[in-house]
């Protein structure tokens, strides 16, 4: 065996040895499943199915193609994109947006189109793998700041040699479910002069009204906060955004390399997600009926009541983790299983994901037999 296959064979076993193998077995998708009940999917609206956006992403089909053809800046800007980015300013109070074919790519986008050697970024110890691959990418002297501490924040910023400054992190955590003091983090920042940028990828349908958490911090439109979001998990479509002032829009169209050199997002998902954010603002049931069956997930499993749609169940180890999620499979609940590395504190766990329209009694029965499975000493 050459090395390179050597190595790729050690690797495999050192996950299997550890527990940590993942797998794209189309069987777990609970699509296919009739009578699953799906915990585990960032559908938190059901707006994925909604034939509203069906509709929407027909007729983009019909008109535009299956597929953009090109970047933004060469002939890939379609209607669609433009009146996704209209939709998505007014549904968060921002004044202007920025569309990209991911969150990813909005995230990492973003970062290196504002990082350079004279601009510290501060990015928080929970955030997303994209902030973490942006920061990595920015040029940028980074620093990792403890999870949601304000007073290293406020001392990083304060000791930094560097004329500008950046802060990273999430609104609503996507693995431990908690939730950023956004008000007194954008004080703080403001009073630092520094750039705070907030990742809503699980902010919007959910926070507040559905508007997000920035918007219900009443920091829509504030000059010194911008903020990301994807397009596939409330709205149920896909691609991701930047959303702030004009003269960062203008920035991004000029220097984002993951907006630049990339094919501009499918015109079905851009009208697909326009419609989305129609919906939201008009359906606020939708964004309640997801807070009452979180609340009643939490209560029933026994854990603390996460602010956002993600209610986490510790596990007793990795591989009670792993055997706790296939079994609760077999039964016909499908839920998230996250081990190590993927746990920012390091503990495994069981994400369970409200969702709007899933039946309360059947989600409290799920939750009760997760919470045991997870917690049981010995097999699951």
């Amino acid at each position: 065996m050459d090395p390179m296959h050597a190595w790729l064979a050690a690797a495999a076993a050192e996950r299997t040895h550890t527990g940590l193998i993942r797998s794209t077995d189309i069987h777990r998708n609970p699509r296919f499943r009739a009578g699953s009940l799906d915990l585990a999917s960032n559908d938190y609206l059901g707006l994925s199915s909604d034939p509203r956006l069906r509709a929407a992403a027909i007729v983009a089909v019909e008109r535009y193609g299956a597929g953009a053809g090109a970047s933004r800046v060469v002939t890939g800007t379609t209607e669609c994109h433009a009146e996704l980015e209209t939709q998505l300013a007014r549904l968060t109070g921002q004044p202007a947006c920025l569309v990209f074919s991911s969150g990813y790519a909005a995230n990492i986008g973003l970062l290196t189109a504002l990082g350079d050697p004279d601009t510290l970024l501060v990015s928080d110890a929970h955030a997303h793998a994209s902030l973490i691959d942006g920061a990595r990418l920015s040029r940028s002297p980074v620093a990792i700041c403890p999870h949601a501490d304000l007073v290293a924040l406020e001392r990083l910023l304060r000791e930094r040699a560097q004329p500008r400054a950046v802060v990273v992190v999430e609104s609503l955590y996507s693995v431990l479910g908690d939730a950023t003091d956004l008000r007194r983090t954008a004080a703080l920042c403001a009073r630092h002069d520094a750039l705070l940028v907030v990742d809503e990828a699980h902010g919007i349908g959910v926070a507040g009204d559905g508007r997000g958490a920035v918007h219900a911090a009443g920091l829509a439109g504030a000059p010194h906060v911008t903020m990301t979001a994807t397009l596939s998990k409330a709205l149920g479509a896909q691609g991701g955004a930047v959303l702030g002032p004009p003269l960062l829009r203008e920035h991004l169209v000029n220097t984002a390399r993951t907006f630049i050199f990339d094919t501009a997002l499918a015109p079905a998902a851009a009208a697909a997600a326009a419609a989305a954010c129609r919906l939201i603002a008009a359906e606020p049931a939708r964004v309640a009926d997801l807070h009452r069956i979180a609340a009643v997930i939490a209560e029933a499993a026994g854990v603390p009541r996460a602010p956002g749609a993600v209610q986490s169940i510790p596990a007793t180890s990795a591989a009670q983790a792993a055997a706790a999620t296939a079994r609760l499979g077999d039964d016909g609940i499908v839920v998230g299983c996250f081990r190590p590395p993927s746990v920012p504190d390091g503990i495994s766990r069981l994400r369970l994901v409200a969702r709007a329209g899933i039946d309360p009694e059947r989600a409290a029965h799920a939750a009760r037999l997760a919470a045991r499975r997870a917690r049981a000493e010995g097999p699951a």
